[in-house]
């Protein structure tokens, strides 16, 4: 015969339950006492994660800086990956499948704006713009300057979202 977990007096359960210890992962930031429920990444390429508490986590948030550590070239390496890796997704159906006439609203309000242009900006509009701008931000025109190559990518995925039907 087993006893049960719950057997002195006084009697805090109630009577022919049984419950199992539940186990309460603590936040990792230094003295703090809360439940870490909120997963944050180590480093850039580590599965490994900080559990923090609520307030701890968007302090961390609010200071991490994915290219930290990184020169410039491989900042901009690794942006250009990170874009190229998200224009897949974005072509995939599972990105239509959340809201198709949202998403196209929305990058067509995101692409307006990077072109520096108005709602209901005409064809010739939206190619002088974009001259203008890939001219400006062009990385034979930039050499080695990562922000600029950067918003090259953006002028340029800005006006193919205008321009395609």
């Amino acid at each position: 015969m087993s006893r049960s977990k719950s057997w002195t007096f006084p009697k805090w359960g109630e009577y022919n339950s049984e419950r199992d210890p539940v186990s309460v992962r603590m936040c990792d930031y230094d003295g703090c006492n809360k439940p870490g429920e909120y997963p944050a990444p180590k480093a850039p390429d580590s599965d490994d994660k900080w559990h923090f508490c609520q307030s701890h986590v968007a302090e961390f948030n609010k200071n991490w800086n994915y290219f930290n550590g990184l020169s410039r070239e491989e900042a901009l390496k690794r942006a250009q990956e990170e874009m190229r890796k998200a224009s897949g997704y974005r072509g995939s159906s599972a990105y239509m499948s959340s809201g198709e006439a949202y998403g196209k609203e929305a990058r067509r309000s995101d692409a307006l704006e990077i072109l520096d242009l108005e709602e209901g900006a005409t064809e010739k509009e939206i190619k002088s713009s974009y001259r203008s701008l890939a001219k400006r931000f062009h990385p034979d025109t930039n050499l080695g300057d990562a922000e600029s190559e950067i918003k090259f990518q953006q002028v340029k995925t800005a006006y193919e979202v205008l321009t395609s039907k």
